[in-house]
């Protein structure tokens, strides 16, 4: 009987061994290959290239332009060729999807297009400089001919139409002063903060913090409990805070103050600025009263009477100071100024606002955050290309020829 079971586990030992043996050998073959062999070849990258920043599959004619481009040294030139491919889904849908959650306040990609998403998608397009995203007098709309309904400062037709034809937006779209377009003036406009849609979405209710909060998110790649400093001066806090929240001082002094301290004077910036509903949410209107400013910054005046009363726009950068100087603000810039114009370009000239773009584009090109040394040196790399012309195009196209693999 013994005997037996050493012969049976003897026998389901030696298949096991040689499988063991199988597998060992093969791993020694698959290390004795040239490295190369390993690589993926430059139509290959080429292929991977367009599929990343593309959605649908290059014509034969492309991607021998592109792996001749590749084989030529240059990933980015590829990588530009896919991007601007006529028959391609950059501007139509990568592009759209990677705005669009910008645009709302679920951050959702699942909405329709709008003056705020054309807008960023004309300047990518058009190479403007992204750095004026947040204070040019720009706005995109569709061309003439394409039978579209006009542009309307208190419906989303327009664009809701574009979509509904499945309009190619790289050829669609044309830019336009803002000014000219919606009728606000010039020196109120600060590009996408202005349009539509981000009223509609930020000054809509509530006390215009949230398009403040919302602009960090989105363009800063931070949010308020990430840049808390309650070293602030606390004179500019509004009186809908409360100074003793549950009657305890210590609430407002070690956690509201982090955050309204530097919230507050920059959000007078909006002051003039409201979003009204004529009958819904998607029927309303921005609304600009200049020296007027709105209702809204004086909600629950009473919960501490003593605390700032809005007078203006005049807003103020208390984090170029403390630990937020980090944030990289630019010293050629006053720090304060009135309205959301200069504040915009006070966000947008800074090494955050840099940072934030290319790190959000490495992780919908890369398909992931950057993770070791060579990704944070490679993203260094590509922000200081990014700042010599803010062209966030380029941005799409060096990420891109990063990650298309060797």
């Amino acid at each position: 009987m013994k005997a037996a079971m050493q012969m049976r586990q003897y026998k389901g030992a030696a298949p096991r061994r040689a499988l063991n043996a199988g597998v060992t050998a093969l791993l020694l073959a698959m290390l004795a290959l040239p490295v190369t062999a390993a690589l993926a070849g430059s139509r290959e990258q080429a292929k991977r290239l367009h599929d990343r920043l593309n959605g649908a599959p290059p014509s034969q004619t492309v991607l021998d332009a592109m792996q001749a481009k590749i084989d030529g040294g240059d990933a980015k030139g590829a990588a530009l060729l896919a991007i601007d491919n006529p028959n391609g889904n950059f501007y139509s849908i990568v592009l759209k999807n990677f705005v669009t959650p910008w645009t709302n306040t679920d951050q959702t990609v699942f909405a329709p297009l709008n003056d705020y998403t054309a807008t960023v998608i004309g300047m990518v397009r058009d190479d403007v400089p992204f750095n004026t995203a947040l204070s040019a007098d720009i706005i995109y709309v569709g061309k003439s001919g394409l039978g579209l309904p006009a542009y309307s400062n208190s419906a989303n037709d327009h664009y809701v139409q574009m979509e509904a034809q499945a309009l190619n937006l790289r050829d669609a779209l044309v830019s336009a002063p803002q000014s000219a377009t919606t009728g606000l003036p010039a020196a109120a406009t600060a590009g996408v903060l202005t349009t539509r849609a981000a009223a509609r979405a930020f000054f809509l209710a509530g006390t215009n913090r949230r398009m403040f909060r919302f602009t960090m998110i989105n363009h800063m790649c931070t949010d308020l409990q990430q840049v808390m400093d309650i070293t602030r001066p606390t004179d500019r806090i509004r009186q809908d805070v409360s100074r003793s929240p549950g009657g305890d001082s210590r609430i407002f002094l070690n956690n509201c103050v982090g955050c309204h301290s530097g919230m507050d004077p920059m959000a007078q910036a909006f002051a003039y600025y409201d979003y009204i509903d004529t009958t819904t949410t998607d029927n309303g209107a921005l609304q600009y009263t200049p020296g007027t400013v709105v209702g809204k910054y004086f909600h629950n005046n009473t919960t501490f009477a003593p605390g700032f009363v809005t007078p203006d726009d005049h807003w103020e950068n208390r984090w170029r100071s403390g630990q937020n100087a980090l944030m990289g603000w630019d010293s050629t810039l006053p720090g304060s100024g009135n309205g959301a114009k200069s504040l915009g370009a006070e966000f947008g000239a800074s090494d955050q606002f840099a940072q934030c773009q290319v790190q959000k584009v490495f992780k919908t090109v890369c398909l992931r955050a950057p993770s070791d040394a060579a990704d944070r040196s490679q993203v260094g790399t590509i922000v200081g290309h990014f700042k010599q012309g803010y062209s966030l195009k380029t941005v799409f196209a060096e990420t891109a020829a990063y990650c298309m693999g060797n």
